[in-house]
């Protein structure tokens, strides 16, 4: 597959950006494997997991490779995050404000600087929110309750 240099610069920039806050592979494995550790042992967000994954080794490759792209925009992920999470009929949005505090916390404990903590919560609140939002659309019919709080402010 052929790059266009515009986006091979671009993402280098982007790879370079984070790393220069201490954001390399080598943290982003880091990440990954201490935020699973703790999402396979938390009461809540542990048995909807253990249930959809089985091999636990694959799934946090395609994890480390799904950070690689949003933090270096390394374009080493493929895949419809949307569909998996659409299929999971009890995520709701305290799961998912219940992922992002184990996220956080997980950062706090690992990221080399508070930069780099900001670098990634950013985004993974994004994620967050677009999942949230697109669950809410495309399995329950209806607009997220945030986007109602938006439309009506």
């Amino acid at each position: 597959m052929t790059v266009h240099p515009h986006s091979a610069s671009a993402r280098q920039a982007k790879k370079s950006a984070a790393e220069a806050f201490g954001i390399d592979e080598a943290y982003i494995g880091l990440l990954v494997e201490s935020f699973y550790t703790r999402v396979r042992d938390d009461a809540m967000l542990g048995p909807i997991f253990d249930k959809r994954i089985k091999a636990w080794p694959e799934h946090l490759e395609r994890m480390k490779q799904f950070w690689r792209s949003v933090l270096h925009n390394s374009g080493s992920f493929s895949g419809n995050p949307m569909l998996k999470h659409v299929a999971i009929p009890q995520i709701e949005a305290a799961e998912f404000d219940h992922w992002l505090a184990l996220f956080e916390q997980t950062l706090v404990d690992t990221a080399p600087s508070e930069a780099a903590r900001d670098m990634i919560l950013v985004p993974a609140r994004m994620i967050a929110d677009s999942l949230l939002a697109g669950i809410r659309i495309h399995r329950d019919g209806r607009l997220p309750s945030r986007m109602k709080d938006v439309q009506h402010a």
